[in-house]
């Protein structure tokens, strides 16, 4: 067993029997934890948990749980304090997204609009007036408010008096207003800051996707062609970027969240890696993997699971997870939950059967050993991009398998053998790298992935024992000044670590 995972252990076995951790901006809570006595509000009166109704979950200063109020407003007024003179900014909620006919998915508020407002809700938009006041800027909040009748179905909502004093909006309206509103406000202002929905799967974005939002079937829709119209003119700006440049730099209560992601992924990967057997399903561990993060708290999954058994393994993304685990094999497990808004990204593979093969401990290990010296250049003093780390792994990877009795031709490496990425920005999105820059220096305060790996396809050029080999090794790493943070540490990643939890001698238990 490493040092390293052993020196973590008390916090992970605490974790485990759902101890608080104290944190500078919020402790561990689980949804198993109890309420305090007295403090039973059922039905919530809000349409999100907030301290008022669910004091299990957040402190009394926190708008979602961990992040603090002020933090939200500090995150507007950084927008805001960036942009000219006479700017707005629009945002819009995410919309409910169905399955099939009225079969709706768990909703997931825009990552954009909860990173500067906290607010849950759909049916809902926000604009933010750039003015000369202390604050800045002027807030409106549009929202559903209350309905009985609509509430009798789908639940509470924040009424519109609420939304002034916790949401701290200078004003809150009804939804339906929001199209004269913003056909008003368009005129006002020379800059108007604003992404419009996406239109198709390609991410292709289009004024004509925004009548969804404007044009309530009761209203002539001619009425709101003219605020599509507007916005295509020339004072119209990207937002995206912007908030992009925000998202990018992590504060201390974002990583404390995202330190508990990873720690309830982590944990859930180690017992993983112990329910595991040859005879088992993938599937089978992908629902043991979702459940115990669940368990943990996490309000979902980050992204559909990769569990590759053997062979399976070589397809990057591999989600169908519907063979069957075979002894001697290795499983390669990408998965993360999504704990109070922020993704967790974490890979492992490991031996089905418990221990390592001989030629998969060795290639094992060279990926291994590139993946940990790429960790140590994730530092703002080693002047390095997300370009630089990647070119770095290929030359290390280069090196360590010629070591181990590899023949490299040029390509081998970047077409056919590590044919991916080393890392992605991660955050509250998975992929927080729409708007960023791979060429941009590593800053301080940045979490990126760093994933190395090896898929070696059973072709003559490549050593016989390698074949259907498929590694991959991910950690999420807070970039410091000098040093890196790897915060899915609970991961075992050694492999005395692994093998120790795959046999059960970490204190580990399935469940």
């Amino acid at each position: 067993m490493s040092s390293s995972f052993r020196s973590s252990l008390p916090a992970l076995r605490a974790l485990a029997a759902g101890c608080s951790r104290t944190l500078a901006c919020t402790p561990f809570r689980t949804y198993a934890t109890e309420a305090a006595a007295g403090h039973d509000h059922k039905p919530s009166n809000y349409g999100q948990p907030l301290f008022q109704s669910h004091p299990h979950l957040l402190r009394p200063n926190e708008l979602t749980p961990g992040i603090p109020s002020e933090e939200y407003e500090r995150r507007r007024k950084d927008l805001m304090d960036s942009l000219p003179n006479n700017s707005v900014v629009v945002l819009i909620a995410a919309p409910v997204k169905y399955m099939s006919g009225n079969i709706f998915y768990k909703y997931r508020q825009a990552s954009d609009f909860w990173y500067l407002t906290g607010f849950e809700e759909p049916d809902s938009a926000i604009v933010l007036e750039k003015n000369s006041s202390s604050r800045g800027y002027r807030m409106t909040l549009f929202s559903s408010g209350k309905d009985s009748a609509k509430e009798k179905w789908e639940g509470p909502r924040t009424s519109f008096e609420d939304s002034l004093s916790i949401f701290k909006a200078d004003d809150a309206l009804t939804i339906k207003a929001f199209p004269a509103q913003l056909r008003s406000l368009i005129s006002l202002y020379s800059n108007v800051y604003i992404d419009l929905p996406q239109s198709s799967r390609k991410n292709a974005r289009s004024t004509k996707s925004l009548l969804r939002y404007l044009s309530p079937p009761v209203n002539p829709r001619s009425e709101y062609e003219t605020v599509v119209e507007s916005l295509s003119s020339s004072r119209r700006k990207p937002l995206g970027p912007l908030i992009a440049q925000l998202r990018a730099f992590k504060s201390v209560c974002e990583q404390q969240v995202m330190r508990t992601a990873a720690d309830i992924s982590g944990r859930s990967l180690a017992k993983t890696m112990r329910f595991t057997r040859p005879g088992i399903s993938e599937s089978a561990l992908a629902a043991h993997f979702e459940y115990l993060c669940c368990l943990s708290g996490s309000q979902r999954l980050a992204y559909v699971p990769v569990v590759a058994s053997g062979p399976n393994a070589l397809i990057i993304h591999y989600t169908s997870n519907n063979q069957v685990v075979q002894d001697g094999e290795m499983i390669l497990m990408d998965a993360g939950c999504e704990y109070n808004g922020y993704a967790s990204d974490i890979t492992r593979t490991y031996p089905a059967n418990g221990s390592f093969t001989a030629p998969q401990k060795e290639l094992y290990s060279a990926v291994l050993s590139a993946q940990k010296a790429l960790v140590g250049f994730c530092t703002e003093a080693e002047g390095l991009s997300l370009h630089d780390l990647h070119r770095k792994s290929c030359d290390l990877l280069k090196q360590e398998l010629k070591q181990i009795g590899f023949t490299l031709h040029t390509g081998d490496i970047e077409r056919v053998l590590y044919p991916h990425f080393l890392s992605h920005p991660i955050g509250i999105d998975l992929h927080e790298s729409s708007h960023s820059d791979r060429g941009e220096l590593l800053k301080a305060g940045m979490v990126i992935t760093v994933e190395p790996g090896i898929y070696v396809p059973p072709t003559a050029q490549f050593p016989k024992h390698f074949h259907n080999i498929g590694i991959r090794i991910e950690d999420e790493v807070l970039v410091g000044e000098k040093h890196p943070v790897v915060l899915s540490v609970s991961a075992p990643k050694e492999i005395e670590d692994i093998e120790g939890a795959c046999q059960g001698m970490l204190g580990l238990e399935p469940i």
